[in-house]
């Protein structure tokens, strides 16, 4: 049953994909190109090959592809999807507006039409002739460009530029790596020697086809640039193996913190196969909390694997991880995903970091994300426990943010006490 829903949902989203690119092309190549000429040959072959490589895109990796085709496909087809989302959204709002200017054409091409009176007027019967070479297009404004081409070139050149534009900055803000964000979070078990402890957060940093080590290099040198006492890697480091990504994530190995590095897994790390993971960070130097718990000088930290486990028998355990600390020290729970709060809740955390929903990553994506997450970005408190959720430093699909800027986030721990 279960696959026979999923398969429904994938067929009713590929029958929209198509529609959706349809209606693009009507309106972007057979509106604004002349019957035959070059322009509509070349729209219409990237109006067939961008979708293809977006679908290669999203399966190559898990088709097991090489990683050099992986690569090839990575970029033009993960930025499509973003030009897809955008110029739809564009072109949804032109769409009113076109509509208005062609109707304006065409009660001003009608004959016999009077401002202000729409609709045709009867002509005399010596007339018919010459009603009869009225043409379907409105009259040229040049060079054979008719109004009607003019008017859908001016509208979707500029939903086109509007959608190019949005898509290239966000590329730029991802590429040019996260920024630091600082919160302060009160913890009333932290004691007064604590005040002041920060945990480096970073999360859904994203290593794959696309995002490799330069962008690993430039989240290590802004970590250490903050000089924290903690780092803490909350999930979905990678997507892809070990011997694919293995020397994009070895800037990692050069991360330094007074009270050393920590990593829990994301859902994305076992889409390849965690347990690798877990063990090649290792040799980076990190420290895999694997539904453990690390007590530190002045509170506890633990960390729990990602929902995502389950499926392999090794999803989170909060009791391995919580349940036989002393209650009267203050904990720091890292766990991927916000949807396990609860949990917190009844194990006495007193402050959760999670990651995951990259802020919702593509405006107006975090209206989605709310959907599934109780917190899509920043602090919130559920009873007694707080949760932060850092947007991320990296991207997942396509390199491109919007209305959610990356961030590693310094979390400064303070104590009632201080």
């Amino acid at each position: 049953m279960t696959v026979l829903v999923f398969a429904l949902v994938a067929l009713a989203v590929c029958a929209l994909l198509v529609l959706v690119h349809r209606w693009l092309w009507i309106r972007l190549v057979r509106d604004t190109t002349a019957p035959g000429g070059r322009a509509r040959r070349i729209g219409t072959a990237l109006a067939i090959a961008l979708p293809l490589l977006s679908v290669a895109a999203l399966t190559t990796g898990r088709a097991g592809a090489p990683f050099w085709l992986q690569q090839t496909v990575a970029w033009p087809g993960y930025l499509w999807l973003a030009v897809l989302l955008y110029l739809t959204l564009t072109m949804l709002v032109a769409e009113p507006i076109r509509a208005l200017s062609l109707r304006r054409l065409a009660h001003r091409d009608t004959p016999g039409a009077a401002p202000g009176r729409p609709g045709p007027v009867e002509a005399p019967a010596a007339a018919a002739p010459a009603a009869a070479t009225v043409t379907a297009e409105p009259t040229a404004v040049g060079d054979g460009l008719t109004r009607r081409r003019f008017v859908a070139r001016t509208v979707g050149g500029t939903a086109a530029a509007v959608a190019l534009g949005t898509v290239g900055a966000g590329t730029y803000g991802v590429l040019r790596g996260p920024s630091v964000k600082r919160v302060r979070v009160p913890l009333a078990k932290l004691p007064r020697a604590a005040h002041g402890f920060r945990i480096a957060v970073v999360s859904d940093v994203h290593l794959g086809p696309v995002l490799g080590r330069a962008h690993t290099q430039r989240i290590v040198d802004t970590v250490n640039r903050t000089q924290p006492d903690l780092i803490a890697i909350v999930g979905d480091l990678v997507d892809g193996s070990v011997p694919d990504l293995g020397s994009a994530a070895e800037p990692l190995r050069r991360l330094a913190a007074r009270h050393g590095s920590y990593f829990v897994t994301g859902n994305h790390e076992y889409f390849s196969g965690a347990q690798q993971w877990i063990d090649h960070v290792r040799e980076l130097g990190l420290t895999p909390l694997e539904n453990a718990r690390q007590e530190l000088p002045h509170f506890d930290l633990a960390g729990v694997n990602d929902i995502q486990g389950e499926q392999e028998g090794k999803g989170p355990d909060f009791g391995a991880a919580l349940g036989d600390r002393d209650r009267a020290r203050a904990a720091v729970l890292l766990a991927h995903q916000p949807v396990v709060i609860h949990d917190a809740v009844r194990h006495g955390v007193d402050l959760q970091l999670s990651g995951h929903t990259h802020g919702g990553q593509l405006w107006p994506g975090n209206y989605l994300a709310e959907l599934a997450n109780p917190t899509v970005a920043g602090l919130e408190r559920y009873g007694d426990t707080q949760l932060y959720v850092s947007r991320g430093a990296g991207a997942w699909g396509p390199p491109v943010r919007v209305g959610a800027p990356s961030d590693i986030t310094v979390v400064e721990l303070a104590s009632f006490q201080a």
